[in-house]
C-alpha cells in the first residue's frame, strides 16, 4: 500500500498493534526508501489540536523562528522533498489531522503518509488498513508465538510444551489474539501458571455476560483484560497507575515521586511500585538513543490505552485536580531551575532535559490556561521557559503560548511582566518589530508604575535590540548602556545580561568603534569561561569575528565563525546558525591562511545555505542595513568574479541544502565527500526511526 498510494491509514482498536505494525512497515516494508528519510510524529502527545503543526515541524527538525503561520513553513520545507511521514495516534485529533494531511499532500508531491487511528481520517484518496488480532488458530499462531515471546521475557525459561500447549492456545484464544491483552496475560507469569490465568479470565468474564456463550466484541475483551490486569494489582499498584496517568509522554522517577506520592502512598514506595507496574507490561521502560547527558536517569511512559484506563480511576476518585496541580508544580520548578542552569556549565544538559520534559510542559501550560485561578502562573511559566523559546528554537511555539497567557489577565505583576519583554523580545528576533514595541513599552510602562526594577531591567534591555535591529544605532547603545546599569545595580547575571554586553559590543562595531566593541567581546568571552555559559559565548564569537574581519585579522575571525555557527548549531537556534554561516560566507571570499584566493562560487553556495534558513526565522538578516553590511561586500565580490550564470547556480545549490547538511559544508569549507550540495546530506533526525519495532516493547509501543 506504501508503495502505491500516498496516504495509508491503520486502523484498529487500541492494544490491537496499529503502532508496531506502522513502524515496522515504515522501516522495512519500501524497497526504495525515500531519498530524504522516514519521520515519525508521535500524535498522542499532542493535546492541543493549535500545536500539531509544531509538533510535525519538530519531529522533522523544522526550526521556524517567524512569525509566518506554521503550516506554511512546513509547507516549504517539505515541497522539493521525498520522505514518508508517520504520524502515530491521530484519532483525538482526527479533524485537524485531516486538515494537515490534506494540505501537505496537495502541496508536497514527494510526500507519503503512513497513518495510525482508530478511525478513519476521512479524506479522498486515504487507502485503509484494518489490522485485525493476531491469528489464534493454526499449527503455529502467532498469538501464542507472541504469548510465549512475552512470557519468556517475564518468567524466564517459560516455553512452549506439549505439556502447556493447549493451555496457551486456549488462552490466546479467549483473549482474541488482541496483542496487547495477551502481553498483560504474560506479565502474570511470575504469580500465576497459565491455567489459573485462563480460568481467572473465565470468571471474569462470565460475569460481564451472565454465563452467555455470546463472545464478548473484541473490544471490550481488551477492557476486560485490563480490568482484571488492574483488579489483580495490589491497591498501591493501582493507586500509582491512576496517578501516573497525568503524565504525557514518558517521565523518570523524580517526578513520579513528587507528583504521585502522599494521601496513601510514601515516596519511597514509588520505586519498588513502579518497577511492579514494568514487570507486569503496564509501564514501559523507554529505550533511548544515548545522548550528551550519559548520567540522565532511566524514563518510563505508559500505553494510550493503559493511560486512559488510569485516567479514568483518578477522574471516578476525584483526585484529578489534585494530581494535576502536582504535575503543574514539578514542571513549574522544572522550568524555573532550568532557567537558572541555563546560565551554566550544564547549559546543553539542561536543552536536552527540557526537550525531553517539551510533552509534559505542554500539559502543563494546558492545564494553567485552562483552569481558573491559574492565570499569573501561564505567565509565570511561559516566560520562564524562555531559555528554551529562544535558545533551543521554538520561538513560533513560544509566542503561542505567551500570546494565550498574556490575553489571560492585564493585571500589572511581575509575571505579567516577564511575559511581556520575553514576547517582545520574541517578536524582535522574528522581525515583527510591529508587535514587539508596544509589548515592550507596556513592559517599561508597568514597570516604572509599579517599581519593578527588575522588569525596568528587561524592558530596556530589549527595547534596545529591536533599536539595534531597526537600525536606531545611537539608540540601541544608549539603551544596552541604560539597562547594563540596572542590571549591574541589580546584581544581575545571566545569560540575558551576557547577551546585553554582546549586542551593545556589536551595536559599537556597527557604528565602526571597533576598540570599543572588542572590550565588550572581551568582557562576554570572560564572563562566559568563567560559568561555562555557550549559548551567548557563540553569540560573541559571531560579533568578534565580525571585527576581526574588519581589523584583517582572518585566521582569528575564521576560527570564531566557526565555533560560533558550530555552538549555535547544538542549541539549534537558527538566528546564531545564520549568522554564522552569513559570516563564514563573507570570509570565503578571503584569501586562505596559505594566501590562495578566496572561493567565490563557495561563499556564494553559503550564501544560498543562508537564504534557505532566514526563510525560517524571519526577515532575511533581520531587514537591518546594519545586519546586511557584511552580506552585501560578499555580494558584490562574487558578482564582480563570477558570471550571473554561475553566481545563480551556486546560490540555488545552496537552497537544496538542508540544515545539518549546510552547516556541515560551511564547517569544512567546502572540501571533502559530499560538498556537492546534495540536497539529501542532511544527518539524521535526533530520534531516527528504529529499523525494527524495539523488543519487548508491547504491541502499541
Amino acid at each position: 500500500m506504501l508503495t502505491t498510494s500516498r496516504l495509508v491509514t491503520v486502523v484498529g482498536p487500541g492494544g490491537v498493534g496499529k503502532s508496531r505494525l506502522a513502524l515496522r512497515a515504515a522501516a522495512t516494508g519500501t524497497a526504495e526508501p525515500p531519498r530524504d528519510g522516514t519521520w515519525v510524529v508521535e500524535c498522542s502527545l499532542v493535546r492541543d489540536p493549535e500545536l500539531l503543526v509544531h509538533a510535525v515541524a519538530e519531529a522533522l527538525r523544522v526550526t521556524d523562528g517567524t512569525a509566518r503561520p506554521p503550516v506554511d513553513i512546513l509547507i516549504t520545507h517539505l515541497r522539493e522533498r521525498s520522505l514518508l511521514l508517520v504520524l502515530d495516534g491521530c484519532e483525538h485529533l482526527v479533524d485537524r489531522c485531516a486538515a494537515l494531511v490534506g494540505r501537505l499532500l496537495a502541496e508536497a508531491p514527494g510526500l507519503r503518509i503512513l497513518a495510525t487511528s482508530r478511525q478513519p481520517l476521512g479524506i479522498g484518496g486515504e487507502y485503509l488498513l484494518q489490522v485485525p488480532p493476531l491469528p489464534t488458530e493454526g499449527p503455529e499462531p502467532e498469538a501464542v508465538q507472541l504469548f510465549v515471546q512475552r512470557a519468556a521475557a517475564v518468567a524466564p525459561g517459560f516455553a512452549l510444551t506439549d505439556a502447556n500447549r493447549q493451555a496457551v492456545t486456549a488462552l490466546c484464544h479467549r483473549l482474541d489474539g488482541i496483542p496487547l491483552a495477551l502481553e498483560l496475560a504474560a506479565g502474570r507469569l511470575r504469580v500465576l501458571g497459565v491455567e489459573q490465568i485462563t480460568e481467572r479470565l473465565n470468571d471474569r468474564f462470565r460475569v460481564l455476560t451472565g454465563g452467555s456463550r455470546t463472545a464478548l466484541p473484541r473490544h471490550q475483551t481488551l477492557r476486560t483484560a485490563i480490568g482484571w490486569s488492574h483488579e489483580l494489582c495490589t491497591p498501591a499498584e493501582r493507586l500509582l497507575w491512576a496517578r501516573i496517568s497525568v503524565f504525557a509522554g514518558g517521565f523518570d522517577l523524580d517526578a513520579a515521586e513528587y507528583v504521585c506520592a502522599g494521601d496513601g502512598l510514601r515516596a519511597d514506595e514509588v520505586l519498588d511500585l513502579l518497577s511492579e507496574l514494568v514487570a507486569k507490561s503496564i509501564v514501559l521502560r523507554e529505550e533511548d538513543a544515548p545522548d550528551r547527558d550519559p548520567s540522565r536517569a532511566a524514563r518510563y511512559r505508559m500505553l494510550d490505552t493503559l493511560r486512559e484506563y488510569g485516567a479514568r480511576w483518578l477522574r471516578d476518585a476525584g483526585a484529578e485536580p489534585l494530581l494535576r496541580r502536582r504535575h503543574r508544580d514539578w514542571y513549574l520548578g522544572l522550568a524555573t531551575w532550568g532557567e537558572i542552569e541555563w546560565f551554566s556549565a550544564r547549559q546543553v544538559q539542561t536543552s536536552d532535559r527540557t526537550h525531553l520534559a517539551q510533552a509534559n510542559l505542554r500539559a502543563a501550560l494546558d492545564y494553567c490556561l485552562s483552569e481558573p485561578g491559574e492565570e499569573q502562573i501561564a505567565q509565570y511559566l511561559t516566560g520562564t521557559l524562555w531559555y528554551f523559546w529562544v535558545g533551543c528554537g521554538h520561538l513560533g511555539e513560544g509566542r503561542h503560548w505567551l500570546e494565550r497567557a498574556l490575553a489571560l489577565s492585564d493585571e500589572p505583576t511581575e509575571a505579567r511582566a516577564k511575559a511581556l519583554w520575553v514576547t517582545g523580545y520574541m517578536a524582535t528576533l522574528q522581525g515583527d518589530l510591529g508587535a514587539a514595541r508596544p509589548l515592550l513599552e507596556e513592559c517599561h510602562r508597568q514597570a516604572l508604575e509599579t517599581g519593578d526594577d527588575r522588569a525596568l531591567a528587561y524592558a530596556v534591555h530589549r527595547q534596545g535590540c529591536a533599536a539595534l535591529i531597526g537600525d536606531e544605532l545611537p539608540r540601541a547603545v544608549e539603551l544596552f548602556e541604560e539597562a547594563l546599569w540596572h542590571y549591574e545595580k541589580l546584581g544581575e547575571l545571566n545569560s540575558n545580561v551576557v547577551m546585553a554586553m554582546f549586542e551593545l559590543g556589536l551595536a559599537m562595531t556597527f557604528q565602526g568603534d571597533t576598540r570599543g566593541g572588542e572590550a565588550w567581546m572581551a568582557k562576554v568571552m570572560d564572563v562566559c569561561e568563567e560559568f561555562g555559559e555557550q549559548w551567548a559565548h557563540a553569540y560573541g564569537l559571531f560579533a568578534s569575528a565580525y571585527s576581526e574581519w574588519l581589523l584583517g585579522d582572518l585566521r582569528t575571525a575564521r576560527a570564531r565563525a566557526r565555533k560560533c555557527l558550530r555552538i549555535n548549531h547544538t542549541f539549534r537556534d537558527l538566528v546564531g546558525v545564520v549568522l554564522g554561516m552569513e559570516m563564514l560566507a563573507l570570509l570565503a571570499t578571503e584569501p586562505d591562511e596559505e594566501g590562495a584566493p578566496g572561493d567565490l562560487a563557495e561563499a556564494r553556495l553559503l550564501q544560498g545555505a543562508a537564504n534557505g534558513i532566514w526563510r525560517k526565522v524571519g526577515v532575511p538578516l533581520f531587514g537591518s542595513r546594519s545586519f546586511n553590511a557584511a552580506h552585501e561586500v560578499c555580494e558584490a565580490r562574487v558578482l564582480d568574479a563570477l558570471s550571473e550564470e554561475e553566481s545563480a547556480e551556486s546560490f540555488r545549490l545552496g537552497t537544496l541544502l538542508d540544515l545539518d547538511a549546510a552547516v556541515e559544508r560551511a564547517l569544512r569549507g567546502g572540501s571533502g565527500p559530499g560538498a556537492g550540495g546534495s540536497p539529501g546530506g542532511e544527518a539524521p533526525g535526533p530520534w531516527p526511526l528504529p529499523t525494527a519495532p524495539r523488543s519487548p516493547a508491547p504491541a502499541d509501543a
